[in-house]
């Protein structure tokens, strides 16, 4: 048996740490001294905790450390697991570089260019814009949700939009020049970008985007828009992505979206109505038939625990529907409380996510 001391300088976790993973359940001692309440541990320990110290040191949650600890026999899902908080970490970096450069352009502006150009398709761009405007907010107290969010890269531009109720993400890619950038664009200028980018005889397939934290302009064929952003901070709607977008989705049914939006709009279609706000909203509750398929459920089933059950606004599903339509779409569940992902099968960069309503 070794003692908490000798397990400290074994692992490289300190004594302290040993104790608050002891106490969380994550590495218990294999005995405790009822007299002197001293931990004792083996050698089969050793090689348990050295894993955790190493996942401590590269910032690994805690709830990933016990799972990876619970099956590190199972390479593969330890990979899984490390893979998926590497990509948090690159993702936390760039969200730091993009901050830094805007702290930077604040501190000393006229040092650090932030305008990026790009050019993109603008059939693209204007699907973008089409699979987000929906889910941006109406609420007056919220403003920053009463837009879009722009985020300019390398690799093109990415739209987010969200009034909390629902998010909606979408990718138009292009040739970029420039530094990184995002801008906040007030839902009347992403209208008027919109009605730049409409189809018609003779006019370029290109549209010529270009990003400043304070300004945005869209050109095409010569004839451009420009918008001045709004200074508020979007919320960070990454951790949603990371919570369930990277995940393993329960279930994923690839549906009809003629067929779906029939049923939802029929007649005799089963709702529930709860009250959000004061005013009544009607939920469609979802889930699957005896194939696997999505069916809408019944009201008095919508409480059954042993079906796989998600209750959404229905409004605001249709409006989903509309925005990712390209005749087939995929809607992942996974239960009642967590989001349902709305997904294009052949872009992995459009999607949206509403949130679920108690059942």
């Amino acid at each position: 048996m070794r003692s908490i001391g000798e397990l400290a300088r074994a692992s490289g976790l300190t004594v302290s740490a040993l104790r608050f993973y002891d106490r969380s359940g994550v590495l218990a001692p294999a005995r405790v001294d009822p007299g002197t309440g001293y931990r004792w541990y083996t050698d089969d320990q050793v090689a348990p905790a050295r894993l955790v110290a190493g996942l401590r040191r590269v910032g690994m949650p805690l709830a990933g450390i016990a799972e990876a600890l619970a099956h590190r026999h199972e390479p593969a899902v330890v990979h899984r697991l490390l893979d998926a908080h590497l990509r948090r970490l690159e993702d936390g970096l760039a969200d730091a570089r993009r901050e830094l450069s805007r702290i930077r352009a604040l501190i000393d502006p006229e040092e650090i260019p932030m305008t990026t150009r790009l050019v993109l398709d603008r059939a693209d761009l204007a699907a973008a814009v089409d699979a987000v405007r929906f889910a941006v907010g109406a609420d007056p107290e919220l403003p920053a949700l009463s837009a879009v969010l722009l985020e300019a890269g390398s690799e093109g531009v990415r739209l987010v939009a969200t009034d909390r109720h629902r998010l909606a993400v979408a990718r138009a890619v292009g040739k970029a020049d420039g530094p990184e950038v995002r801008a906040l664009l007030p839902a009347g200028a992403v209208d008027e970008f919109r009605a730049l980018l409409e189809p018609g005889e003779g006019i370029s397939p290109e549209a010529h985007l270009t990003v400043a934290p304070d300004r945005v302009e869209v050109s095409v064929a010569g004839h451009a828009v420009a918008a001045a952003t709004l200074p508020y901070d979007f919320p960070d709607y990454r951790r949603l992505l990371h919570v369930h977008v990277e995940g393993a989705p329960a279930y994923r049914i690839q549906v009809d979206v003629a067929a779906l939006r029939g049923a939802l709009t029929a007649d005799d279609v089963p709702v529930l109505l709860r009250e959000y706000a004061g005013a009544p909203v009607e939920v469609t509750v979802l889930g699957l038939d005896d194939r696997g398929g999505l069916r809408v459920v019944e009201p008095e089933e919508a409480a059954d625990p042993d079906g796989v059950r998600v209750g959404v606004n229905r409004e605001y599903l249709l409006e989903a529907l509309d925005a990712g339509d390209r005749g087939q779409l995929v809607l992942e569940l996974d239960g009642p409380i967590t989001p349902l992902a709305v997904r294009r099968p052949d872009d992995a960069d459009a999607f949206s996510i509403l949130m679920p309503i108690r059942l």
